[in-house]
């Protein structure tokens, strides 16, 4: 006989949400793991004694991790499907029913907190990840990518409009005063519109988000972005660091914070930072300089515009003298220090005398317009020699597949799944708490997953058990059996 379900809903029902979300669920898990009570003492500063009580710290906080967790970057988003989950709801401290905060009071006290209870949070999940020894720490890989700003570059104003917004406001009333004057014939808008140029960082601004900076590269449009820089561990792929910068912030001249940064995390939990491997962005003198004061051993590929060796263009150099000499013998010593044009990188001078190549055949196609041959060195041309010694060594080639095979795929995961598409915020301090989160919500990610997991004693049960029949074998039928014979081990 055919069944048909009936649905009543019951009037009474006896109800826990504790005997409904199974024993393995992720949120279940995580609500024992997470122990956020340090938030009720670092946020008490923001609140007065009296008045109406504001949301939990401990509940927004769990809120903004559900939203990076579920890839939601929507504050709204973020508790209309925290309503609709019995393991989120649990993991929130909530029962069916019970209301949870509005959106905008997510929002609200989002920009009420300081980053520092961000960075706790984030340093908190990390130290949880060491403690269970899932990092080693000893080597990082450092890379940024560009995120997108909640701005768009189509609304920038010009920065004196911006600057002078009370003086421009008195002068349209005062214009409004003035005697109607006669209409302007209309202008071609688009002959205007071919013919201005193009806002830049340096004459306009978002008045929306004055910290977004105009910025592109190969495969991402002119946008107004802003900047994440990560280190992540090269063994376990954790993140061990992460912040904001402008989007126009050049990687070279952000290591040295990046690097402060790194090392303190990792100091913090007594581990010492031995390697650090980045792209060429981060090279520079600076950079190099600020590796060896703290004993790192860096793997950064120097620019493709350095010159390891003039020796293709007929010069040949002379370290003892520090001086250069042409293929036909005319010596190039070393003259002056002078800033490179339009930056403060300075470059060693390298010059003939005019008499020197007055009678050179090659004078025509290799002196300047003022009769002598200039060549120019950066003046950090010994700390890019031994980085190009690195990195042209077999350990230097493994370290550069490392990195690219490391921190790429965990920055494509941070971007795709822990909502960082877009930042959902306005400023660089708001921007810097997004990064952080999203990075907790990945640290938290793996470490449950690396939790379900065979755990570490079970790993050397199997390990023992195949080395004993290995070990058997060999003693019964002799050495013919190699381990190659028995590469099933």
């Amino acid at each position: 006989m055919q069944g048909k379900k009936d649905h009543q809903e019951k009037l009474f029902i006896q109800f826990q949400l504790s005997d409904y979300v199974p024993a393995d669920n992720f949120y279940r898990r995580l609500k024992k793991l997470l122990n956020l009570d340090f938030l009720y003492r670092s946020t008490s500063e923001y609140y007065g004694k009296e008045g109406q009580k504001s949301i939990d710290p401990i509940v927004f906080m769990k809120l903004m991790l559900v939203g990076y967790i579920e890839n939601i970057n929507s504050d709204r988003r973020i508790v209309a499907t925290s309503g609709m989950r019995m393991d989120i709801l649990y993991f929130l401290g909530y029962d069916l029913g019970e209301e949870l905060p509005w959106h905008s009071t997510l929002s609200r006290t989002r920009k009420l907190y300081g980053e520092e209870q961000f960075v706790s949070l984030f340093k908190q999940v990390l130290k949880l990840c060491i403690n269970e020894g899932l990092i080693s720490g000893k080597r990082q890989a450092v890379d940024s990518a560009l995120i997108p700003a909640n701005a768009s570059r189509h609304s920038m104003i010009e920065r004196l409009v911006m600057e002078d917004a009370s003086v421009f406001s008195r002068e349209l009333n005062d214009n409004s005063e003035d005697e109607p004057t006669q209409p302007e014939k209309p202008k071609d808008n688009k002959k205007d519109d071919q013919d201005k140029p193009g806002p830049t960082n340096q004459t306009h601004v978002s008045p929306s988000d004055p910290d977004a900076r105009l910025t592109m590269k190969p495969g991402k449009p002119m946008n107004l972005y802003y900047r994440s820089q990560m280190s992540v561990d090269t063994e376990s792929h954790f993140i061990t660091y992460i912040q904001a910068f402008p989007g126009n912030a050049a990687d070279n001249t952000s290591m040295r914070e990046i690097l402060t940064h790194v090392v303190e995390n990792m100091s913090e939990n007594d581990i010492r930072v031995k390697e650090l491997l980045a792209d060429t962005g981060y090279s520079s003198g600076d950079a190099i300089r600020a590796l060896i004061g703290r004993g790192i051993e860096g793997y950064i590929p120097n620019p493709g515009n350095y010159k390891h060796s003039r020796e293709n263009e007929g010069f040949i150099y002379d370290a003892e003298q520090d001086r250069y000499t042409c293929v036909k013998g005319v010596q190039l010593p070393f003259r002056r220090i002078e800033a490179a044009e339009k930056t403060t990188i300075l470059k060693k001078v390298y010059e003939t005398n005019p008499n020197d190549c007055k009678n050179c055949p090659l004078k025509e196609s290799c002196t300047n317009a003022r009769g002598f041959k200039k060549l120019t060195d950066s003046i950090d041309k010994q700390l890019y020699e031994l980085m190009q010694q690195r990195i042209e060594s077999a350990k230097g080639k493994r370290m550069k597949l490392l990195r690219s095979s490391t921190v790429e795929p965990v920055f494509g995961s941070l971007i795709n799944h822990t909502a960082l598409k877009r930042i959902n915020t306005k400023g660089l301090e708001q921007a810097n708490k997004c990064m952080l989160m999203a990075a907790t919500a990945y640290n938290l990610k793996k470490l449950l997953k690396k939790a379900l997991r065979p755990t570490q004693s079970i790993q050397i049960q199997i390990v023992n058990y195949k080395k004993n029949v290995f070990d058997s074998i060999l003693s019964r039928f002799g050495q013919q059996y190699t381990l190659k014979s028995l590469s099933w081990f």
